[in-house]
């Protein structure tokens, strides 16, 4: 059973909630945990986790968890994790510290999709778990909003340097999430009546002085114009000394950034294209698409009108050279690309998405890109014009002048490639992709 991995997370926008609390660790880990399960197991309708997992995996149960906990009990703390690999998918990592007085109890939790909280009632539940945890657990500051507006809100530096974060933490009210829980500490330096009094769907006092303040009924509705009125007025009542405007104008330019932007890339380059979106983070999706929207590759240059005659004495020599960089890409390459032992069109997309994503040119050195990526991507280029298209190989003593003849055209693939391998930007100007469609269109 496939459990998430951040990459998965990634995919689509989710509830993301952060909780930094403390507990009583002399009481014993196993004791301590109850509490936080028992809320989960009674409120997270539609979304309780299934799988604990550590080092290995089990279904979810209290005994299970209990285990876990002994499992990766260690000097400095413990770590396991919760999750739910069906949709609504759910990862939940719970750190604690040190078994002494008052030790760390830090949840990260993430549900995807964010849609699944568009009910009143499920949010309910959700808010239901939250208060539990806030009463039994004593946080500082914690809250429960859109991943991708948190992105936006640079959360939780916001936008501070590392130093200044570990020093200051949650010092004052620096945003508004949809769901926020303020510690006794942060409630008295704003002012406890002044937090009671904020303009919200809901403000309530917990019984360790904490308050719990909810914006809105549902997460899902943060991006609408009436959602950040009240999260601005919010944030302005909290915070005098910001100005309602600013802040106002501020939240409208997420909500704009966060409009879904239809993809509509170019077509020699949409298979490679559309795997790119989902490499950014989520906050920066749709921008990024409508960036690829407007990309136009160059026109191939890559070609000859009339070939050059081959000038070698021995091809059958050439050819297997040839072919011994081709075997040599596709063995260093077969377990991260798989596809490319197919040597297809599809194969020549998924070479394109590895190096983009690996940032192969920039990130490998430049000398064993020119001696030998570039020679047996060239290579391995010509023999899927040759395969697939019905190419002929013209072969030179010169390797970057060898082309592959496809109908009334020649091609080389080894400038190509070269071309190709200078940069990631040049990946997607030079892409492999691209270069088979504008060859495709003058197979005879």
């Amino acid at each position: 059973m496939k459990t998430l991995t951040l990459h998965d997370l990634n995919k689509a926008d989710s509830l993301r909630f952060t909780f930094d609390g403390t507990f009583d660790a002399r009481n014993g880990l196993a004791s301590s945990v109850v509490p936080f399960l028992d809320a989960l197991e009674q409120n997270a309708d539609g979304w309780m986790p299934t799988i604990v997992k550590t080092s290995r995996k089990r279904k979810y149960s209290q005994e299970a968890v209990r285990r876990a906990l002994e499992e990766r009990r260690e000097e400095y703390g413990t770590v396991i994790g919760l999750v739910r690999p069906e949709s609504p998918a759910v990862s939940l990592v719970l750190t604690l510290g040190p078994e002494q007085e008052r030790s760390l109890w830090s949840t990260s939790l993430t549900v995807q999709p964010l849609s699944f909280f568009s009910e009143i009632e499920t949010c309910r539940s959700f808010v239901r778990v939250a208060r539990s945890w806030a009463a039994q657990y004593p946080a500082n500051y914690a809250a429960a909003h859109s991943a991708a507006d948190m992105q936006f809100a640079k959360f939780p530096t916001f936008g501070r340097d590392n130093t200044a974060w570990k020093r200051d933490g949650f010092d004052k009210v620096y945003e508004l999430f949809w769901l926020n829980i303020f510690g006794p500490k942060l409630v008295e330096l704003v002012g406890r009546e002044r937090m009671l009094s904020t303009p919200a769907h809901l403000v309530e006092e917990l019984p360790n002085g904490s308050i719990l303040l909810v914006l809105w009924p549902t997460a899902t509705e943060f991006v609408s114009e009436e959602a950040r009125v009240v999260q601005a007025r919010a944030h302005a009542h909290l915070r005098p000394d910001v100005d309602f405007d600013t802040v106002l104008r501020t939240l409208s330019e997420r909500s704009a950034a966060l409009v879904p932007v239809e993809p509509r890339f170019h077509p020699d380059v949409a298979p490679f294209l559309s795997r790119l979106p989902d490499e950014f983070a989520i906050s920066e999706r749709q921008r990024t698409i409508a960036e690829l929207n407007a990309f136009r590759p160059p026109v191939p240059e890559e070609w000859l009108p009339v070939a050059h005659p081959s000038d070698v004495e021995k091809p059958k020599r050439v050819l297997e050279s040839y072919g011994d960089l081709s075997e040599g890409l596709v063995a260093a390459l077969h377990t991260k690309v798989p596809s490319i032992m197919d040597e297809t069109v599809e194969s020549l997309t998924d070479l394109d998405f590895y190096f983009w994503r690996d940032n192969f040119p920039e990130r490998y050195k430049r000398e064993l890109i020119d001696s030998h990526t570039a020679p047996a991507l060239g290579a391995y280029l010509g023999d899927v014009l040759v395969r697939r298209l019905g190419g002929t190989w013209v072969l030179r003593q010169k390797m970057e002048e060898s082309q592959v003849r496809v109908g009334k055209r020649v091609w080389l693939p080894f400038l190509r490639a070269r071309r190709y391998m200078q940069s990631r930007q040049s990946l997607l100007d030079y892409s492999l992709t691209q270069f088979f469609h504008e060859a495709e269109r003058y197979r005879p």
